[in-house]
């Protein structure tokens, strides 16, 4: 079918030129788009009449939405990455806490601290009257009376570097390194950064769901094998450990060595395919790894789905299709139809599967009415007014005409109308033609 531009159907006094007026805006710290896009929540209530200046914030305020605020929250989930890589990695290997990675944990800690400052400045929604609040007293309140700040400040803290300051000496025990792992408090960023993408329809959901997938896999990988390697640490006896059978002076080789060690048994262990040659030696390793075996069945079970609602969603109307021409060889053969009625159904069947994403009519039905009636007047209205039987009659006809006509696709040979049938609906050919 052939479409072209139409003019619009609604009178003028009927057209609405700001609907949202705080759909845009612009913020003297940055430019703000689409406030209520599918990831904000800034909806007004029913009877509200929403203002241009109702979201005025107020000087040294950050509205949450803001650009580069975003960039900044994405920039954080880089160094959470980073926070989720080294904790259980210097708690495993001791020293590498001290001495190579301490710089660049308190680069990273700096940045998580500057965040705590930025929070005490961010506007918040209040659930009960869906408006920004931009009160500076009330901001702080907030963040400090919610458990989110202490722990915040709990994971940014270089407990390390203090003890060092204060007492001009270097702790080598576990106690930091157990503090340390305060900071996976932070994948709860993670977590949010990828709900965001799930609902951005400019990346693909299937990709953002199958990379969140690895993430998580990864993770525990990496956490499992550095906690077995913790253990092996500190048993009494270095021989009797999952890794001292095979290499008997581990500790004093280098942590590249062991790291790849353990990865590698946390890898087949998580995998079920455990070749043997790493395994528990005592009694600790043994209890670790039936619980790092019954999380693997948790885990397994939870990738496993995911993969296969994702294939499936894809290919669901490929099964639909399969499923409706099934049917109807076997309503065909049951009922001993002649080839040509077998024939005409299937194409049909087959050709409606085709044309779905042309008409796309459960989309169209949840539109309001005059959405619907400007789709309408786009798809149809030059087809209408280029049939002879439309010639000359008035404007306001074909405006209320043409938003009841649909698409309708036919294959080769078939019976639109019958003989002697006493027709309800009239047809415009587009293309093709009839006999």
């Amino acid at each position: 079918m052939s479409v072209s531009d139409t003019r619009s159907p609604v009178p003028p006094f009927l057209e609405t030129r700001s609907p949202v007026p705080l759909l845009y805006r612009r913020h003297s710290s940055g430019e703000i788009r689409n406030l209520a896009s599918i990831s904000s929540s800034l909806l007004p209530a029913f009877g509200t009449v929403v203002g241009e200046g109702s979201i005025n914030l107020k000087k040294f305020v950050i509205a949450p939405y803001d650009r580069r605020y975003r960039w900044w929250q994405a920039f954080l989930v880089l160094l959470v990455v980073y926070s989720a890589w080294s904790s259980p990695f210097e708690l495993a290997f001791r020293k590498m806490g001290t001495g190579p990675l301490m710089p660049v944990d308190l680069v990273v800690d700096t940045f998580f601290g500057i965040d705590i400052i930025l929070t005490f400045f961010v506007a918040y929604l209040d659930k009960s009257t869906y408006l920004l609040v931009d009160d500076h007293k009330k901001i702080a309140f907030r963040y400090v009376s919610n458990m989110w700040f202490p722990m915040d400040v709990a994971s940014t803290l270089p407990f390390q570097s203090i003890y060092r300051i204060f007492t001009g000496k270097r702790h080598h025990g576990d106690v930091f390194g157990f503090l340390n792992m305060l900071r996976l408090w932070r994948l709860r960023r993670v977590s949010e950064f990828f709900s965001r993408l799930e609902k951005d329809t400019r990346f693909s959901y299937f990709w953002t769901r199958y990379f969140k997938l690895i993430c998580v896999t990864l993770f525990a990988v990496h956490t499992a094998g550095c906690f077995y390697f913790w253990l092996a640490t500190h048993y009494s006896t270095s021989d009797n450990t999952w890794i001292g059978a095979q290499v008997s002076d581990f500790e004093d080789r280098s942590v590249w060595l062991g790291y790849t060690y353990s990865m590698y048994w946390s890898i087949v262990t998580l995998t079920t395919t455990g070749y043997g040659d790493l395994h528990a030696e005592n009694t600790g390793e043994k209890i670790f790894s039936i619980f790092y075996m019954l999380f693997n069945i948790g885990l397994t079970a939870y990738l496993i789905g995911n993969m296969t609602n994702l294939i499936v969603h894809s290919s669901v109307r490929t099964f639909a299709m399969r499923d409706s021409i099934h049917e109807i060889l076997r309503y065909a053969s049951k009922n001993r139809l002649p080839e040509g009625l077998k024939e005409q159904m299937l194409a049909h069947v087959t050709l409606k599967f085709k044309t779905a994403e042309l008409q796309q009519e459960e989309v169209l039905q949840d539109l309001p009415k005059a959405i619907r009636s400007g789709i309408a007047q786009h798809l149809f209205r030059t087809t209408v007014e280029n049939a002879y039987l439309f010639k000359r009659v008035s404007e306001d006809f074909i405006v209320q005409l043409v938003p009841e006509m649909r698409a309708e696709y036919y294959p080769p040979k078939m019976d639109i109308i019958i003989q002697n049938e006493i027709p309800t609906d009239f047809y415009i050919i587009v293309s093709g033609a009839v006999v």
